[in-house]
């Protein structure tokens, strides 16, 4: 049973999600302890290929409380764990124009931490308040019929 730990909400706005790919994630201890503490934080985050590695910038995640001179820094690049064969796609399909590696959300999945990237696209303005049109029209359906049934 996977438990996240840090959700990226923005990336649904702002991106067109065509794929998922699940990586382990490098971290330190105060690092893991932090984030199960809930002090993450991947609004900006973006994830990039270089030298054949997967490689998590802008990822915050804010020092542990008790972790003193074991703490490292907030915005350190963080490596993802992927099979060479899956990086290989990755670069691929990055190639073309306008494609990003977005982390989606972090989670614990039997104790180690995992990384959901989703190969996106970004939204025009006009696409992002069609959606949100979209989302005000079922939600108003949904109040009608519960209010229809009462």
């Amino acid at each position: 049973m996977a438990r996240i730990l840090v959700d990226n909400r923005k990336a649904f706005h702002d991106y067109e999600i065509l794929e998922t790919v699940e990586a382990g994630l490098v971290l330190t201890g105060t690092e893991i302890k932090s984030l199960r503490g809930g002090k993450g934080n991947l609004r900006d985050a973006y994830a990039r290929i270089d030298r054949g590695e997967v490689w998590i910038h802008s990822f915050h995640i804010s020092p542990y409380e008790q972790g003193n001179r074991a703490n490292v820094d907030p915005l350190r690049l963080r490596k993802a764990l992927l099979h060479k064969e899956e990086i290989h796609r990755l670069i691929v399909k990055t190639r073309d124009k306008g494609f990003a590696l977005i982390p989606l959300n972090i989670f614990l999945d039997k104790g180690r931490a995992k990384v959901e990237l989703g190969l996106a696209r970004g939204k025009r303005q006009y696409d992002k308040r069609e959606a949100l049109a979209e989302r005000e029209t079922a939600r108003e359906k949904e109040r009608v019929l519960k209010h229809g049934e009462e």
